[in-house]
């Protein structure tokens, strides 16, 4: 019998220890505040980040592929123990993201006895677990020395930097920073399309960052997105060539440097999507807009969006669409096919900010 099942539910110092990551890939590091966990918790919760996400050099992994890669850390056991489940990011809205935990927590959290169970939040000293453990002060704080010499967002640039340094990362320095279990699910997931995919935007991601190495100063770009909604519709268009190619994506793109915002994003539905609508209906139909900062919402580097949104009176007949030959496939989308994994970059949250959609996708 498993040491830890042998021991009495009285004898472990919280209930439940909740755990949050992205954990792209889980690595040693998390392993350690998995198992740390394990030693302190009946039940231990670990919540997997940026779930229900396109595929990106960011998050390349779905949710699916990090459970089994977290679980195959583990013995049954242990495994009977851990709670793995997903989180959608709410990436404009920290109280929308903390009721999501908040609630994914109280539904999985099962008291020992009749009374109320002892809920605790583990995560490294330092870092992104950090921020996360000040988010909750209802659930006690447990901190774990983080595992020096350990990054995820390192292990990623050294997977796809080439076919050739892959291969020889993960012979020898994998195991350094991963479980074997992990390393063998990596190594099978560069075998195959998707990783060749991502391979491809990584490559165009180095021509930027080498069209970029003589600025004075780290480029920000600025760009403009257009939320057009009418009868239940969003209008989309979908990307032909990397990045995100195959998905969904707003309509818009970079400004020209002498336009105004508004202008240089009636410009691009006029231009690149023909949209059959008037200016002054359109103007008249703008019921919001907001900048969209996140740091890291668009690989091409450090990019802000300033996003308008349009609610065209409704209609039995949407506007007709004339995309330029050679552009992006635009077409109306209705709002209950929506689904995060299919939109590019942050435009999901962008439509969700001005739409109020549902941000916990595991319950629907």
């Amino acid at each position: 019998m498993n040491s830890d099942a042998a021991r009495s539910v009285t004898s472990y110092d919280f209930d439940c220890l909740v755990f949050i990551g992205r954990f792209q890939p889980p690595h040693l590091g998390h392993l350690a505040i998995i198992r740390e966990a394990l030693k302190q918790a009946r039940q231990v919760i670990v919540m997997v980040g940026s779930s229900w996400q396109a595929r990106s050099l960011r998050n390349p992994w779905h949710f699916d592929e990090r459970q089994a890669m977290i679980r195959s850390g583990f013995d049954n056991a242990d495994n009977q123990r851990l709670e793995i489940t997903p989180l959608l990011d709410a990436l404009y809205n920290d109280d929308v993201w903390v009721r999501d935990v908040q609630r994914k927590v109280r539904d999985l959290a099962a008291p020992a006895n009749a009374r109320l169970p002892r809920i605790g939040l583990i995560g490294a000293s330092r870092g992104q677990s950090s921020y996360y453990l000040s988010l909750f002060p209802q659930w006690e704080s447990v901190s774990v020395p983080l595992v020096e010499g350990i990054s995820a967002s390192q292990i990623r640039e050294r997977l796809f930097r080439s076919p050739g340094s892959t291969d020889d990362y993960l012979s020898t320095g994998a195991y350094h920073d991963l479980p074997p279990g992990v390393v063998e699910s990596v190594g099978k997931f560069c075998k195959g399309e998707a990783y060749h995919r991502l391979l491809e935007e990584q490559q165009l991601l180095d021509q930027y960052r080498q069209a970029w190495s003589q600025a004075p100063y780290p480029p920000i770009f600025v760009t403009v997105n257009a939320v057009v909604v009418q009868s239940g519709h969003v209008l989309l268009v979908k990307r032909t060539a990397a990045p995100g190619k195959g998905l969904f994506a707003l309509p818009g793109g970079f400004i020209n440097p002498h336009e105004r915002l508004l202008d240089a994003c009636l410009r691009e539905l006029r231009e690149r999507l023909r949209l059959k609508v008037p200016e002054p209906v359109l103007k008249g139909s703008l019921r919001g807009q907001r900048l969209f900062d996140e740091p890291h919402r668009s690989w091409r580097g450090r990019t802000l969006a300033e996003a308008f949104y349009f609610a065209l009176r409704p209609d039995q007949q949407l506007p007709r669409l004339k995309p330029v030959k050679g552009g992006d496939h635009a077409r109306w989308v209705a709002l209950a096919d929506l689904e995060p994994e299919s939109l590019f970059e942050d435009h999901f949250f962008i439509i969700q900010n001005f739409l109020g959609l549902p941000a916990d996708f595991g319950s629907l």
